[in-house]
This record gives C-alpha cells, structure tokens and sequence, in this order.
C-alpha cells in the first residue's frame, strides 16, 4: 500500500491517500501467496498493532510516562499554528499532505510511525538505532494498495493520528453514535495527551510546524479550533460524480484485498480507517436516520446513491459548519480538487501561503508540474445514476461552487 517519497516530483494523479491500510508491506519477502502483495501485513506488525489496539490505557500510560522522562526536552516546544488536511477520501488530501511534509519546517506522522505510535519518541530513538531504518536512501518505493499511482515508503507521511482519538473516544466510529466534536466538546486528558504528543513528533523531527492530513477531523474543526485557535484547516472537496466513481472504486478494491488477506482488515480497524473495506463505516454528523439510510444503502448493494448521501451528508455538514462558525471559517481555506488539478501552481500557492508556510518559487514550479487529473479510469454511470447523484448533492454542491 504504497506511493512515492513526499519529495518526488514525478508527474502523478492528484488522489487522497484513503489514509488506508498504509505501507503494510515494505519486504516482497513477507508477503507470500496472496492475490494483493499490496494488502499484506507482516507478521511483527499484526502482532504488536493488535496489542496496542487491545491495550489503549497501558500506551497511553506509556505515553505519559514518555512525556516525563522527556520533559526537560520538550518543556520550550509549543504548538505552533498546526496545519489541518480533511476531507472525504479520495478528494486529493493525500497530495496535499505530501506536499506540505516536503516543508523543512513540517513534521507529520510517518509510515513508520506504526505501531507504538504513542510514544513517538522512544520508537524514533529507537528506530535511529536500527541498522535497516538508517538505510532510507536505499529504501524502493511501492505503489500503495490504492492503485492510484502514488508510491510510498516508510518515510513518507500519513495519516495515523486518528489512533490517538480512537485511544480516547473508543465510539469515535461506531455509526450509533454522534462523532461530531465542536467547540464545547471538552476531554482534558486527551487534550493533554495529544498537545503532548506533537511536541513529543516536533521534538524528533527538529521541526517548528505540525501538519495532519486526517479525514475525521471534518466533523472536529470547532474542537480543534478551540484547541488551537491560530490552526490553519485546509478542506478538500471534490466533483460528486468524479468523487463516488473513486470512492466505488476504492471500496471494490479495498474488499477484494480484506478478502484475500484477513490481516488487513485487522490492520484498517487498528490504524483507524473505516473508508473502505468489509467494515466500512459511515460517519455520524449527527443525524441517525441519514446515517442508517447511507448503511442499508450501502448493505443493499446500491453503491451510487449510498455514496451520493454520504457526500451530501458530510459535505452539508461542513457547510453548516462554517456558516455558523465565522472564526473558524476564517481559518479555514476549501480546496476543491479540479482546482488544484486545472490551476496546480496558483492552487498549491493559496494552500501554502493559508498555512503560513514560504515555498521557495523553484520548490512551487516543481510542485505544480507533478499534479494532474487521474487518467487510469472515468466514470461509468448511467444516465439514471447520473441524475440521482446530481439530485442529491446538487443543493449541497452548489454551496461550493459547484
């Protein structure tokens, strides 16, 4: 499950990372048999990724107990207006993230990150020790499980923090259940924790800026905003028809994949990415008849108005939520992806210059020539399916220019 380094300026797709299964694999070695290299996890990584999964309080323990031992180093690391990437997956937020990583300034998390991801700075000191880690330059890159052309190794940035909300809001993805966080939502030890954390990730790294890309966060921009009110979100939106036809595909590939390697499936539930799969979730903003529509929609079969509720759904909730929110809106910049495809250069400069980040023009020029619309499929809809998808996402479409 792979793409290239986040400095590669091989001409590419602009596709999100699904935040999926990640660089499951990095050794053709431990694959073995199965249909999908791409999908195997190995056996050292299923096993330590189960015990953390099982056992969140002893790593969050772990975690403090990290913090103290590490305090006098981290006590003048702050938070400094971290960067936010969200939005539905396979919207483009993958590019951007590797885009924004290839900052001198940002740190991210890393494939490599997995497993202890909670203590980030035992596992980097440790990983600094290892002969093989020491040897990135050497390292191939491999096209992730997404067939999308993006190519990963285990440097390359991803999306993992949703680990750290799983920790401590166990319902996060359970459909039953409201997963919106505003800005009353209050939990002071994971708030503790996860500021924690990222100077923990600053510290490591030797970098000033924090930079996330997770698809979640669409429904905890108020949450994070109180936390962070000088943080810089960057939404990523995408043509309906264009979007569902990627998210149909995903979610074929995704379950073939599950199907053929049981372990990857685990490994989706452990990392946090319920997108795809044999246990795709939707999420809840709030409304539990929608949600449970978009799930019997799904379970039925009916992949083109199951996923066309779902992108009005989540998108209408954005909406509202920047409408009723101005400071937030404020910090807020919506990217849609035939923007960043059509206009790269002048696309990538309002991102950059949002997040209060100087790209150097060469840096931008090289940036931009590497981005383009996706050429390996297209649509396939009927014309029935066609207008049932512009009949539900059209309203909510059009707030954004659509």
């Amino acid at each position: 499950m792979s793409t290239s380094d986040s400095d590669n300026s091989t001409s590419r797709p602009v596709e999100s990372r699904n935040a999926g299964t990640g660089n499951a694999s990095t050794s053709p070695a431990a694959s073995g048999k199965v249909s999908d290299p791409g999908f195997v996890v190995p056996g050292w990584m299923h096993w330590l990724g189960g015990w953390i999964h099982r056992k969140p309080g002893t790593w969050i323990k772990l975690g403090n107990l990290e913090t103290r031992a590490v305090q006098d180093t981290i006590a003048d690391r702050r938070v400094d207006r971290p960067v936010y990437v969200a939005g539905l997956a396979r919207s483009g937020t993958t590019i951007l993230l590797e885009h924004l990583a290839s900052h001198p300034a940002v740190a991210t998390h890393r494939y490599v990150d997995f497993p202890p991801l909670l203590t980030p700075y035992w596992w980097n000191r440790w990983l600094a020790l290892v002969p093989m880690t020491q040897k990135k330059e050497q390292e191939q890159a491999q096209e992730r499980a997404h067939k999308d052309g993006i190519e990963v190794t285990s440097q390359s940035p991803e999306a993992f923090e949703e680990m750290l909300w799983m920790a401590f809001f166990p319902e996060t993805h359970d459909p039953t259940q409201n997963s919106v966080k505003g800005r009353h939502a209050e939990h002071p030890a994971f708030e503790r924790f996860y500021d924690e954390h990222i100077r923990k990730l600053l510290t490591v790294r030797k970098r000033q800026r924090y930079v996330a890309k997770g698809n979640y966060n669409l429904v905890r921009l108020g949450y994070l905003h109180r936390l962070y009110p000088q943080a810089k979100f960057v939404l990523v939106i995408r043509d309906p028809v264009w979007h569902i036809a990627s998210l149909m595909k995903q979610q074929a590939l995704f379950v073939a994949g599950e199907t053929s390697e049981p372990r990857a499936l685990e490994h989706m539930r452990r990392v946090g990415h319920y997108e795809f799969g044999l246990d795709r979730r939707a999420i809840n903003v709030g409304n539990d008849e929608a949600t449970r529509r978009i799930t019997a929609l799904w379970e039925a079969g009916n992949e083109v108005e199951g996923w066309a509720r779902y992108w009005a759904a989540i998108y209408a909730h954005v909406a509202d939520t920047l409408d009723n929110d101005p400071e937030l809106r404020k910090a807020c910049l919506v990217v849609r992806y035939e923007d960043l495809c059509g206009t790269p250069r002048e696309s990538l400069q309002a991102v950059f210059d949002h997040a209060e980040l100087e790209l150097e023009p060469q840096a931008l020029e090289e940036a931009a020539s590497g981005l383009h619309a996706p050429t390996y499929y297209k649509p396939r809809f009927s014309d029935a399916e066609v207008a049932t998808i512009a009949e539900i996402t059209g309203p909510v479409a059009a707030r954004f220019g659509y």
